[in-house]
């Protein structure tokens, strides 16, 4: 969160604590009363309310500048602010002008000729916008980057205007995509094997169909100095799933810690139904402390033992509701689904309009299909905006639907309008 005022969140009934967590609701709301929100969505640029720097806010706070058709000014003001403040309405404007504003693009083309942190605005717009939309800014760049107190680290734009960069590209490593499972199994088996070409096999295995071959393996990939696992060998095991449970029995027994730990978290992540009642503790004291960071891991622990895991439900419901750490708001809304479908059509529908990519994509596979819930389904696809993870998920929603020709936003009275029944 921002740190420019002392912060406290408001109360998740009122339009204003909604809108501060980034909620589906906070939105649907804000367009039914545009006036009462203005203030609250401005206030949302001007200061971070994001719990986490995994947290997203720019894309649901451009979405309601845009649909509530909110005056540029107030946003603009703020690119004057510190760099922080900054390169929060930058992100804004940047969505704003995919989807069509002309003020937002110019007042951005305008800042890198004339603004305090243009540099780090250049670096955003090279990334986001198309390169027409950039490309003749060279010139400007050229002038303005001896005024800058150091080269920039980013390659893009500064080598494309012919601007040394402090950051070098490094030799590119040969691809192991090309070898076989078995082959790259036997390179992480050899110990002559050095620890990035290991990294490089991991990486090619991570992108083909898990292989239990690899688990016994998994203690001797640890670093060099014993500290720790090997990069993306985590990621590798967790890709094994339940496979891993039985080898993690015995890792977790090791005497090297890196090892484990690794045991451990496999085990935890696959619960059996003797640990639910620790497991029901631990998200009631993880919500009794207000602990914002972590539930999530716990409610997709309760996730996996499916309707025993009941009396975690009022917990689960709780966290998605209040939760400031948006991030973390869909592996709720996943576990209450698991544990029990009942009920959840208004969590789905309300997460379409949700400021997180993941709750959106969770929502558009589960959200029913009525009229209104297909309506913003189709929004969504349309809106130059958002994701292509999302506009993708929500094309192959709606070609799977009879009614896959509804567009517009879905502003029915068939809206959610509260969290009743939930």
């Amino acid at each position: 969160m921002s740190d420019e005022h002392e912060m406290a969140y408001a109360r998740i009934e009122s339009l204003e604590g909604l809108l501060q967590r980034g909620r589906g609701l906070g939105a649907v709301r804000a367009l039914r009363d545009p006036q009462e929100a203005a203030a609250f969505v401005y206030d949302g640029i001007r200061r971070d309310w994001r719990w986490d720097s995994t947290d997203d806010r720019c894309l649901y706070l451009a979405r309601l500048v845009r649909d509530l058709d909110l005056s540029l000014t107030p946003v603009l003001r703020r690119l004057t602010g510190d760099e922080e403040t900054c390169l929060r309405a930058c992100d804004v404007l940047e969505l704003l002008a995919l989807s069509g504003s002309e003020a937002a693009r110019e007042a951005l083309r305008t800042y890198i000729r004339e603004g305090e942190h243009w540099a780090r605005v250049l670096e955003s717009v090279s990334i986001g916008w198309p390169t027409e939309w950039w490309d003749d800014l060279g010139d400007v760049a050229r002038a303005r980057i001896g005024e800058e107190p150091e080269l920039p680290w980013c390659f893009e734009p500064w080598t494309r205007f012919g601007i040394e960069v402090r950051n070098r590209l490094p030799d590119p490593r040969p691809t192991l995509d090309g070898l076989g499972t078995g082959e790259l199994l036997t390179l992480l088996r050899d110990e002559r094997t050095d620890e990035e070409d290991k990294f490089d096999a991991l990486r090619a295995l991570n992108r083909r169909e898990p292989d239990a071959g690899l688990l016994p393996l998994v203690p001797a990939l640890g670093t060099s100095d014993g500290r720790r696992p090997l990069p993306l060998l985590r990621r590798a095991v967790e890709r094994l799933d339940t496979l891993a449970v039985p080898a993690a029995r015995g890792w977790a027994m090791d005497r090297r810690p890196w090892l484990a730990e690794l045991g451990a978290d496999v085990l935890a992540d696959h619960p059996s139904p003797e640990d639910l009642p620790g497991l029901v503790r631990e998200l009631a004291g993880q919500w009794s402390a207000r602990a914002w960071c972590g539930p999530d891991r716990t409610a997709r622990r309760l996730a996996r033992l499916g309707p025993d895991a009941a009396e975690a439900l009022p917990y689960l419901r709780r966290f998605w509701l209040h939760t400031p750490h948006s991030y973390e708001r869909a592996a709720y809304l996943k576990s209450l689904a698991a544990i029990d479908r009942g009920g959840l059509d208004h969590a789905w529908s309300e997460s379409l309009w949700d400021c997180e990519e993941t709750a959106r994509l969770t929502a558009i596979a589960s959200a029913p299909a009525a009229p209104e819930t297909l309506e913003r389904i189709a929004a969504l696809r349309d809106d130059p905006m958002e994701t292509p993870e999302v506009r993708a998920a929500a094309r192959e929603r709606l070609a799977s639907t009879e009614c896959a020709d509804g567009t517009g936003t879905a502003m029915g009275t068939g809206m959610i309008t509260s969290a009743r029944s939930f």
